[in-house]
């Protein structure tokens, strides 16, 4: 052993020693000014949430987060869903995402008077117009354009005291129609009311109530029977509707297939959603109701209800020459 290397040797050691000494301290010195450092701006933070103090953050810092915060950051990660997105439901109709808003809805009811000969042609006397709540829009009493010769009293509840206050059916129609523009219209067996109004819905825009049982049971052989409103609302609302003799209530009849729409809104809707509508004709009103099915709705009297293909043809010739 070479006498000099020993003390050269120590030397190294010590150096090294003091040099992890000094790594340790600094190591340690950090870790406190850290640990202080996050204390307090635990603590402004908290001040700030109080509104104790509500000095800017300084550049750089990177304060804990606060109950606020952590709502804000909740609120980033799970954003409030779209107003397409389907929202909770409430009853007694749900809707869903597949549907327009409830200000596009209304139902429509119209009650007929007869005219021209023996009183076979139906003509509008009276029409409601109900909002998707139930509100009553439009309810007014309309003087046909020709003479009324039967006044359908039982069933129509129209009267000759009526009459003295209704509006010509000029202006109704326009008051009307401008209702309906942009709407979806509901009502039990639409194509009489439209025929009264002389015009078209889209079909697309149109909900018959007339078809509410098919959509709560499956299809059989009687998928397009005809159901009346009164049984309908008996079956499905547990409601009385058209009792008494003085006759329909247009207000009634409205709000009752709305109450019916409602109930099967989402499927109707989820239904109409999946269908294709790219032909002009599937916009139109369906060609298959015609007059004669109006005449054989069962609250007409029963010599018109006998008679009824017969009157439906006479009918129907009688509008073609308008």
């Amino acid at each position: 052993m070479i006498p000099g290397e020993a003390p050269e040797s120590a030397q190294c050691l010590c150096s090294t020693l003091a040099s992890l000494n000094a790594k340790d301290v600094l190591r340690k010195r950090h870790k406190r000014g850290s640990r202080q450092h996050q204390r307090f701006m635990a603590r402004k933070a908290l001040l700030q949430e109080q509104g104790l103090l509500s000095m800017p953050p300084e550049p750089g810092a990177s304060p804990l987060p606060t109950s606020s915060g952590v709502a804000a950051s909740s609120r980033k990660q799970h954003p409030r869903p779209a107003s397409g997105s389907p929202q909770c439901s409430r009853s007694p109709a749900p809707r869903e995402a597949s549907g327009p808003l409830p200000s596009k809805y209304v139902a429509i009811d119209c009650e007929m008077v007869g005219t021209g000969p023996r009183g076979r042609v139906s003509e509008l006397a009276r029409c409601s117009v109900v909002s998707y709540h139930g509100d009553v829009l439009y309810d007014k009493y309309i003087r046909p354009e020709m003479p009324i010769v039967d006044y359908r009293t039982r069933w129509s509840g129209i009267t000759r005291q009526h009459m003295r206050k209704a509006i010509p059916f000029q202006v109704a129609q326009k008051e009307i129609l401008k209702l309906l523009k942009g709407k979806v219209v509901v009502g039990h067996a639409l194509h009489n009311d439209f025929q009264a109004l002389k015009y078209v819905h889209p079909r697309s825009q149109t909900r018959d109530t007339t078809y509410v049982p098919n959509l709560l049971s499956p299809p059989g052989p009687h998928t397009r029977a005809r159901v009346s409103l009164k049984d309908l609302a008996l079956q499905l609302l547990h409601k009385k509707i058209q009792v008494g003799q003085h006759g329909h209530s247009s207000v009634e009849d409205a709000t009752t297939a709305m109450e019916l729409y409602r109930l099967v809104e989402v499927q109707w809707e989820q239904q109409e959603a999946s269908r294709p509508w790219g032909h002009p004709e599937d916009r139109e009103l369906d060609s298959s109701t015609d007059m004669e099915q109006y005449m054989e709705d069962q609250y007409w009297p029963e010599d018109l209800a006998q008679g009824s293909s017969g009157g439906g043809r006479q009918m129907q010739d009688q509008d073609g020459k308008e």
